[in-house]
C-alpha cells in the first residue's frame, strides 16, 4: 500500500510551519538549540557511563518482563548484568527471526517488546542479499532522535557561532514511501521512517520536502534533489559517502561551481556513516573545498544509533543513555555458531581489543550481534573506532584479511599516488590450485600508474598482516592481486542492475565466496566500463 496520503502534513500545520520557518523564528530556534547543547554536553561530561548502562539494562528488562521473550528468559529474576548474561544467549538476527519473529511477521505484538511494533526497517545482508526486518518501536524512534540531537549538540558546543538552524539540513536518504503489510505496521527504509516521524515544526529546517522524499525512482530523485537544493541555504548534508559523492557531482554540474562550499556558502557539516571513511576522506575534502566544513562521522545502524564523532578527539563517542545496552565479544573468540567464552560490557571492557558489538535495545533486539566490530580507545568517556564487519573478512586461501586492513591499505595507496577512491570491492578468484584476490576500484580522478597502485596496496597488506604475507611467498603462494579500474559510474550502474541503488544501500566491499566478485567483474567487462586491467602478478621483491 502506498502511504503518501497518510504521510502528508495536515492543512492545520501549514501556518505553524510558516511561522517556524520565518527568519526571526529561525534565529530564536538556533539560539535555543545552543542553550540546549550546553546543558546536554554538561550532562554527558558528568555522566558515569558504567552506572548509566546498569540502569539502562534494568529499565529494558523491566519494560519487557511480560513479553513472550521476557517470560521465556526469566526477566522477572534478572537484577544484574551477570543475571542477564546467564539467562539471555547472544543471538544473530537469523536466530532471533527464526525463534520469535518469523511465524508472526508482519505483526509483532508483545513478542520481544511490549505492544505492537509500528515500523520495520528493511535492510539486506550485505553479501547474502536476504532482506531483514528490523523492529523499530516508538521508543526506538525517540532513541534515534535523542542520539541525533546529541550529535548536533556536540557540534554546536564546538562551534559557538554555528547557524545550523538558520538554514536547512539536507538528509539524503531512501524513499519515505512505506508499505503497510498489516494494520498499524509500516515497513521500508529507515531514513524514510525517520522522515515520516519528523515533526511538522522541524520541516522548515530540513530538506527535502516530504513530496520529494516520497519519490521512489532514485535517478529521478537524485536529479530533483540536486536541482532544488541549489537555491536552498544548506547548513548540513548527511548520507552514505558514495551516494553523497554522486549528489555532489550532479550539484556541481548544474551549478557550474567547482566546489560544494561555493554552492552552499552556509554549509557547516557533512555527516557521513555506514562505511569506513578513510578511502573517501580526500575526495570529500577536495569536493567540499573549504576547511571550515566539518566532516562529521556517525555510527547509525538499523538496530539503533550507536555513536557519533566527537569533535574534540575525532573518535566515535558511544551513546550510553538512550535505551541501548552494549556488550562486546572479542573478535578472536567470536564464533557465530557457538556461545562466546566471555561477554564483556562497559564495566569490564578493555582498550586496544577488537570486539564484536552486541546490543539489547528498546525495540526488543536482545543480545543481538549487529555484525560490526569496534575497538575502544578510551573508557571514560567511552570512545571507539569502527573497525569493520564480522562478515567482511577475506580468507579464501587462509590469508585472514579483515575489512580494516584492506580499507587502510587502499587509503595508503591512494595517498601515495595522489588519487582518491569513490567505491571498491574485493573478492577471491579461484583458478587452478592457486587463486588470487581481485580488486575492482572506481576512482574520482585518473590513476596514471595502475600497476603501481596495486603494488603499493599489496605491500601495505604484507606489512599489516602476517598471515597474508605467509600466503604471498614467492613461488608457492598467491600472486599479487588483480586490479580492475572502472570508468566513472560503474558501481552505480551495477547497483542499479541489482536493484540496490540509492538510499541506505551500500556497495558490498568484500565477498568471501567470490560470487559477487564474479558478477561485478563480468558486468563491468560486458558493459565496457573497464578503464584499466592489471593482471595478477608475482609478489613484490622482499
Amino acid at each position: 500500500m502506498n502511504l503518501a496520503a497518510a504521510t502528508t502534513e495536515p492543512p492545520s500545520a501549514s501556518w505553524t510551519a510558516r511561522l517556524a520557518g520565518a527568519r526571526a523564528t529561525r534565529r530564536l530556534v538556533n539560539t535555543g538549540f545552543h542553550v540546549h547543547a550546553k546543558h546536554r554536553m554538561k550532562r554527558l561530561a558528568a555522566m558515569d557511563p558504567v552506572e548509566v548502562q546498569k540502569r539502562t539494562l534494568r529499565g529494558l528488562v523491566a519494560r519487557a518482563r511480560d513479553t513472550r521473550f521476557g517470560r521465556d528468559h526469566g526477566f522477572s529474576a534478572i537484577a544484574t548484568v551477570d543475571d542477564f548474561q546467564r539467562r539471555v544467549p547472544v543471538r544473530t538476527y537469523e536466530t532471533l527471526w527464526d525463534d520469535y519473529l518469523k511465524a508472526n511477521y508482519p505483526v509483532f505484538d508483545d513478542l520481544t517488546w511490549p505492544g505492537r511494533i509500528p515500523y520495520l526497517a528493511l535492510t539486506s545482508g550485505t553479501t547474502q542479499g536476504a532482506t531483514k526486518y528490523i523492529p523499530v518501536s516508538r521508543e526506538m524512534v525517540r532513541s534515534n532522535r535523542k542520539a541525533a540531537q546529541t550529535m548536533v549538540a556536540a557540534h554546536l558546543t564546538a562551534r559557538p557561532d554555528s547557524r545550523l538552524f538558520e538554514g536547512r539540513m539536507f538528509f539524503l536518504g531512501g524513499t519515505t514511501q512505506l508499505e503497510e503489510p498489516a494494520p498499524g505496521v509500516r515497513q521500508g527504509d529507515l531514513s524514510g521512517i525517520a522522515a515520516i516521524e519528523l515533526s511538522s515544526l522541524l520541516r522548515p529546517y530540513t530538506f527535502p520536502p516530504l513530496d520529494l522524499a516520497l519519490e521512489s525512482d532514485w535517478d529521478r530523485k537524485l536529479a530533483l534533489l540536486a536541482e532544488r537544493s541549489l537555491s536552498e541555504p544548506i547548513t548540513l548534508v548527511s548520507g552514505v559517502p558514495s551516494w553523497l559523492l554522486m549528489l555532489f557531482q550532479r550539484v556541481l554540474e548544474l551549478s557550474g561551481k567547482s566546489t560544494i562550499g561555493e554552492v552552499w556558502p552556509m554549509l557547516e557539516m557533512v555527516v557521513h556513516g555506514g562505511v569506513k571513511f578513510d578511502p573517501y576522506e580526500q575526495a570529500f575534502r577536495d569536493v567540499v573545498g573549504r576547511s571550515d566544513v566539518r566532516l562529521q562521522e556517525t555510527y547509525p545502524c538499523s538496530e539503533g544509533f550507536i555513536a557519533y564523532g566527537d569533535p574534540q578527539t575525532g573518535l566515535l563517542r558511544l551513546l550510553v543513555d538512550h535505551g541501548i545496552f552494549y556488550e562486546f565479544v572479542s573478535v578472536s573468540e567470536y564464533d557465530p555458531t557457538a556461545a562466546p567464552k566471555a561477554r564483556r560490557w562497559l564495566g569490564d571492557v578493555e582498550t586496544g581489543v577488537d570486539y564484536v558489538i552486541v546490543v539489547s535495545t528498546c525495540a526488543g533486539m536482545w543480545a543481538h550481534v549487529i555484525g560490526d566490530t569496534i575497538r575502544f580507545e578510551s573508557l571514560d568517556p567511552p570512545l571507539i573506532r569502527f573497525t569493520g564487519r564480522t562478515k567482511y573478512t577475506l580468507s579464501a586461501f587462509g590469508e585472514h584479511l579483515i575489512n580494516e586492513e584492506i580499507e587502510a591499505a587502499i587509503a595508503a595507496a591512494a595517498s601515495e599516488t595522489r588519487t582518491s577512491v569513490r567505491d571498491w570491492h574485493v573478492g577471491p578468484v579461484f583458478t587452478g590450485s592457486l587463486g588470487y584476490h581481485q580488486y575492482v576500484i572506481e576512482f574520482n580522478n585518473r590513476v596514471e600508474e595502475p600497476a603501481r597502485f596495486r603494488d603499493l596496496l599489496d605491500e601495505d597488506l604484507l606489512r599489516r598482516n602476517a598471515d597474508y604475507a605467509a600466503h604471498r611467498v614467492a613461488g608457492v603462494g598467491m600472486p599479487a592481486p588483480g586490479l580492475i579500474l572502472t570508468r566513472p559510474g560503474a558501481f552505480e550502474a551495477w547497483m542499479r542492475r541489482r536493484g540496490k541503488l540509492g538510499g541506505q544501500n551500500k556497495v558490498p566491499r568484500m565477498d568471501g565466496s567470490g560470487a559477487l566478485t564474479r558478477d561485478l567483474v563480468a558486468f563491468v567487462r560486458e558493459s565496457n566500463l573497464v578503464e584499466a586491467d592489471v593482471s595478477p602478478g608475482a609478489p613484490p621483491d622482499s
